[in-house]
């Protein structure tokens, strides 16, 4: 997180290639967290570039208080938000009911086989349960952080977290009995 500060206050400073190096670290995270919603890979991208360009045009408006990261994924919710209600296909983020144990899950993150299979079970969990879980189990945000991006209380982003979890570890059971069935 202090790197990422560092590389802000260096493209501040006028250095280009930090905000290449902020680009390169985080432009295929937000075109996956904004696929989630959107559905449509093009979109995605193009509303992860918008999240970049916002960076550069409204530069001084980043407060360093916060993380980075967290910024980053504010900004694609809003963009995200904005370009579906322009499509008039308002997507309600429902609070949903599931939740997980995260040192279970934090093995299977660790190996990249099973990342991948993690990710894949994350996507049929329901909006915004599976946003949320891919952002404090796969990008490692903070439940703080979590909740200043979906403006929610801490109780529900604990409450959709242990659900989705829950919900996770059902999906990953079958997958495996599936497996070996």
């Amino acid at each position: 997180m202090e790197e990422d500060k560092k590389l802000y206050k260096r493209f501040l400073d006028g250095d280009n290639e930090s905000f290449e190096i902020i680009i390169n670290k985080y432009m295929e995270k937000i075109i996956y967290f904004i696929y989630k919603f959107v559905k449509s890979m093009d979109v995605a991208e193009d509303l992860a570039q918008d999240v970049f360009v916002y960076i550069l045009i409204n530069q001084e408006k980043y407060d360093s208080k916060y993380s980075l990261k967290a910024y980053l994924y504010t900004i694609a919710k809003s963009k995200t938000l904005n370009y579906i209600k322009r499509q008039k296909k308002i997507t309600y983020l429902q609070e949903n009911e599931y939740i997980f144990n995260e040192q279970e899950i934090e093995d299977a993150i660790f190996d990249k086989e099973q990342s991948q299979k993690l990710k894949i079970a994350i996507d049929h969990l329901p909006e915004p349960q599976n946003q949320i879980i891919y952002l404090a189990d796969i990008e490692e945000l903070s439940y703080k952080e979590i909740c200043t991006i979906f403006d929610m209380s801490l109780s529900q982003v604990k409450t959709l977290i242990h659900r989705g979890r829950k919900k996770l570890k059902e999906i990953l059971r079958k997958e495996v009995n599936n497996y070996d069935g």
